[in-house]
């Protein structure tokens, strides 16, 4: 049977999987099998149990225990609410979180570690209360849909082995970050963009694309992909379909066709070099500085914001994210009292962080939840102003790099070591086990997070010595 994971992303994926049974799970993907297992349990504890009236059943709550049968046979008996379903269509076996007697039909309901939803005032969108899955009715709130591949198809399969049983409602619905609400939508435009993901053909060998990092195959594909020189190691996903429409499909290749930057990254990467400087290398400098860098947990909130001044790490952590404000509004009473004191004794001053689009996310979301509207206008003025510097502009204004020019890439090249190996999901991992007390967890996430904003300070002096001319490899 397919899954319908097996339409996101790398399509060689099944291929490897029907070809190498015997393989496991990565650490990654056992992470991320652990933490949706940790939302399904956290939806199904709010769901409402079974109810009855004297000898009468009206409200039957059913586990179909992930068995295509027992699905069957929980929606013959007219179970209200039919939790672990699955349903098959085609080749597809589809795994359907919860199915909920709705409008004469089932609605198929997906859990997802996604955002279902951002808050979009003036719309309205419908959506049912968890709490009361088959009980209440139809909701209406101030929200915009958000769509994830993988989400829109296991609803669409659902919808569709649901039409063959004269049983679809129409809808289906996402219960995604926030719990308490199952999101309702409209089955027949998603059957667009599943219809387009039925007719990508099967791949006859592998090509590298962001999942790669975390695929339990990649030592399989990258064996292949190395001995045919594929062009895929350098352009990952689309990025190399110009070249191949030219008939270039290896890295060598690129390099002999002398087309510019493109081939000089191709040859920085034969040779092994991390970055390739573009010209002289510069970053400003101020009299008082700070570094900064912030850890989210999924698009819930900020539990930690930290600063490096130079000498010292200043770290402002909300391990509860109830506490989160605090953490924020002591975070920026640090910056705006570092800044205000440098002026005012005639220093300059300057903050920097690592691609500022996270950080200008939350410093935005963070005062719109907590703040003023002076406040609002004392962050916009701080993110436009000379002082915000992002040096990953300034990197990739300057410098070329065939493994791309992310800190944990670029860092090492400027000569900072790190002093751990964690990356941005095994950190979601240890902030579950960080808010859950763990003093270990927390300490871990410290070390990461100033690894960070001294990683980017590191990067920033690099830039400004020029140092990078000689240790650029």
């Amino acid at each position: 049977m397919t899954h319908p994971s097996d339409l996101v992303g790398c399509r060689f994926r099944a291929v490897q999987h029907a070809a190498h049974p015997e393989i496991g799970p990565s650490e990654a993907g056992q992470a991320r099998a652990q933490r949706i297992d940790a939302a399904i349990a956290a939806v199904y504890a709010l769901l409402p149990q079974s109810r009855s009236i004297g000898d009468r059943t009206y409200f039957n709550r059913v586990s179909a225990a992930h068995s295509y049968f027992e699905t069957l046979e929980a929606i013959a008996a007219g179970d209200t609410l039919i939790t672990d379903a699955m349903l098959e269509w085609g080749d597809f076996e589809i795994e359907v979180d919860i199915l909920v007697a709705f409008d004469g039909g089932y609605l198929p309901i997906m859990i997802s570690n996604h955002r279902a939803a951002r808050v979009a005032p003036g719309r309205a969108t419908p959506y049912l209360a968890v709490p009361r899955l088959g009980l209440g009715g139809v909701l209406t709130g101030e929200f915009k849909i958000r769509h994830h591949a993988l989400d829109t198809y296991r609803l669409a399969l659902a919808g569709r082995a649901l039409s063959e049983m004269d049983l679809s409602c129409g809808y289906g619905a996402t219960i995604g970050q926030d719990r308490t609400r199952a999101f309702l939508e409209p089955l027949a435009p998603l059957d667009e963009a599943l219809d387009r993901a039925l007719v990508v053909p099967t791949p006859t060998g592998p090509r590298r694309v962001k999942e790669c990092d975390s695929c339990r195959f990649w030592s399989l594909c990258s064996s292949a992909l190395e001995a045919a020189d594929d062009i895929s190691l350098l352009l990952p996903g689309d990025r190399a379909n110009p070249y191949r429409d030219k008939g270039i499909t290896t890295v060598q290749g690129l390099i002999d066709a002398d087309l510019g930057e493109v081939s000089l990254l191709a040859s920085a990467f034969r040779s092994g070099h991390i970055v390739v400087p573009r010209g002289a290398l510069h970053a400003p400098r101020f009299d008082v500085e700070l570094f900064i860098d912030l850890e989210a947990y999924l698009d819930q909130g900020v539990y930690l914001w930290g600063v490096y001044d130079g000498s010292a790490y200043h770290a402002f952590t909300a391990w509860s994210l109830s506490s989160e404000s605090d953490a924020f509004f002591d975070f920026w009473s640090f910056v705006t009292s570092a800044r205000s004191e440098a002026l005012a004794s005639g220093k300059t001053f300057g903050a920097f962080c690592y691609s500022n689009h996270g950080e200008n996310h939350w410093l935005r979301r963070s005062v719109a939840r907590f703040g003023t509207p002076e406040l609002a206008a004392e962050v916009e003025e701080f993110i436009g102003s000379d002082y915000w510097i992002d040096v990953f502009r300034l990197v990739k204004s300057q410098l070329i790099g065939p493994f791309g020019l992310g800190l944990k890439v670029v860092a090492p090249a400027a000569g900072y070591s790190y002093g751990g190996d964690i990356d941005g999901e095994s950190s979601v991992n240890l902030f579950l086990e960080a808010a859950a007390g763990s003093d270990v967890a927390r300490e871990e996430l410290l070390r990461y997070n100033e690894d960070d904003c001294r990683a980017t300070e590191a990067v920033r002096t690099w830039l400004e010595t020029s140092a990078g001319f000689g240790n650029a490899n």
